[in-house]
């Protein structure tokens, strides 16, 4: 079993195990247990009720966080001929085709987002060992393979906060909602539009309680189980 360390001890001194705290609650929580000398990123777990093997529970999407996640993305674009122009203007930092394709094949993973039109599908379907496993792998499920005049806007929301979600083998769902340093306000405004984004993406096969349990906690911190009641009406 993993030791921790004496500062992450006396945060977990905060955490009543016996409680569900609100949202407003757990975001005082967290920036109280905070102790990292970086601004840690807050996260949310969502433990959900469907079934990650069953073609019908599948669940996957997008939202695009009003406050953004504190840090710029490097963004890159799988495309080519005139379209390349279209995402450098757009504030792509990468555009290009093949030689993209081969830098990446080397090794170079200097971006923390990727975007494709389709015609480059068939091309970068073959960094998909390398891309999928880091969670970079454009796919039309998650809006990041579109058209060249959907370019523009797709990777505007890149820089501004654009997350995606998608659930793990175990049925949970991992997503950041901003920094440590934000106001209340602020984080609270980013867990409304994800928790909205994932009831809006539920499956068809979904059946019976569709969040089982959730928690929200720092990089190094410890979690604090919510309230699902709260955190829903937060999102209504």
């Amino acid at each position: 079993m993993a030791k921790h360390s004496r500062k992450y001890g006396e945060a977990s001194k905060l955490v009543d195990k016996f409680r569900a705290y609100s949202p407003e609650e757990a975001i005082d929580l967290a920036k109280e247990a905070s102790y990292a000398r970086f601004d840690e990123t807050v996260e949310l777990h969502l433990k959900m009720g469907v079934n990650p093997r069953s073609a019908d529970q599948q669940l996957r999407g997008v939202v695009l966080l009003p406050n953004g996640l504190g840090k710029r993305k490097r963004v890159l674009v799988f495309t080519q001929g005139e379209a390349i122009k279209l995402a450098e203007e757009a504030g792509a930092d990468y555009a290009g085709a093949d030689e993209l394709i081969k830098q990446i094949e080397n090794g170079w993973l200097e971006f923390d987002a990727s975007i494709a039109t389709p015609d480059m599908m068939p091309k970068v379907a073959k960094l998909g060992r390398i891309l999928g496993r880091r969670g970079l792998m454009p796919n039309p499920k998650s809006g990041t393979v579109v058209s060249p005049q959907d370019l523009p806007r797709v990777v505007s929301e890149a820089h501004k906060g654009r997350a995606e979600f998608r659930l793990d083998r175990t049925a949970i769902i991992h997503l950041p909602i901003g920094k440590i340093s934000f106001d209340k306000d602020k984080l609270l405004e980013n867990l409304a539009a994800v928790v909205e984004a994932i009831i809006k993406a539920k499956p068809s096969g979904a059946k019976g309680q569709y969040i089982r349990s959730a928690s929200l906690c720092t990089s190094m911190g410890p979690g604090f189980k919510l309230d699902i009641a709260s955190m829903l009406v937060l999102a209504k």
